[in-house]
């Protein structure tokens, strides 16, 4: 059975593939696609906090509040870009679509 750690390094890689196709996309929004790699650089802040929630207070991160609410923001954040970068385009195809 493959252990949650080897699968959560697994899923990377699609992921990456993923940001490589959108980001070629002339329709992807530039602000919904920041978002998307924003996901990513959540995924590298959180890794080396969990790593120290574990060595300096030998809990998991989500058992720290602190240091998870900091790790959290970095995905707030990137979802805040999603949604608006998402609005903007959806916003300016219907404006498009009324002239």
């Amino acid at each position: 059975m493959i252990s949650k750690e080897t699968l959560f390094a697994l899923s990377l890689f699609p992921y990456l593939g993923f940001l490589w196709f959108i980001s070629r996309s002339p329709q992807m929004p530039r602000l919904a696609l920041y978002g998307f790699y924003g996901t990513l650089v959540f995924v590298g802040v959180t890794i080396p906090v969990g790593i120290y929630a574990v060595l300096h207070y030998g809990k998991s991160l989500a058992n720290v509040d602190w240091l998870h609410g900091g790790a959290e923001v970095f995905l707030t954040l990137s979802n805040i870009l999603l949604v608006v970068g998402f609005g903007q385009a959806v916003r300016q195809l219907k404006m498009k679509n009324e002239k």
